[in-house]
């Protein structure tokens, strides 16, 4: 299954460019991760999937990623979340790329694509069409979010992006945290 999300950043490509390396480089994307992970995770509890023994027994702890790929005109890197624990086989692999690129002189769009394999075959599809891709899009577009507010320095607007469900930024006139 294919999910992704992106939105549009109120800062130039080149100090885009600079706060994702800085990220990438201290570990700050990985706790970015799991935060998103686990806040859907927690979804799922409260959907009754925890009755079923399949939220609550899985957690984020393995967030691999590529060095990250710069040029002038792109910046971007490999990115995999895996779910461990006695229920890990039961969540897909994810697999995706987050891409940096120019949109105006001071503009960026931030995107993230990636795909996952549901697991246990027709039942895992099946529970994929019914709920989970719909997690895994949330999951996306909060994880998007976050990366989204510390690039442009606004780590208010991460909550206000994911809970509002449209991953994008607060228009650039909006007022920042306080």
């Amino acid at each position: 299954m294919f999910v992704g999300d992106e939105v549009k950043l109120d800062v130039g490509f080149a100090v885009a460019r600079e706060r994702l390396s800085q990220l990438a480089a201290g570990g700050v994307l990985v706790g970015s991760s799991q935060d998103a992970y686990d806040r859907e995770i927690s979804g799922l509890d409260r959907a009754g999937l925890d009755r079923v023994g399949v939220a609550g027994l899985s957690k984020l702890v393995r967030v691999q990623f590529r060095e990250l790929a710069l040029t002038d005109r792109s910046a971007g890197l490999a990115i995999r979340w895996e779910a461990t624990g006695p229920a890990g086989a039961l969540f897909p692999v994810l697999d995706a790329d987050i891409r940096l690129a120019p949109a105006g002189a001071h503009a960026t769009v931030l995107t993230m694509a990636g795909t996952y394999r549901p697991p246990l075959g027709p039942v895992g599809r099946a529970l994929d069409r019914a709920l989970l891709h719909r997690v895994a899009s949330a999951t996306i577009r909060n994880f998007i979010a976050q990366v989204a507010a510390r690039i442009t320095g606004r780590p208010g607007s991460a909550e206000a992006a994911a809970s509002n469900g449209t991953g994008a930024s607060p228009p650039p006139d909006a007022p920042g945290p306080p």
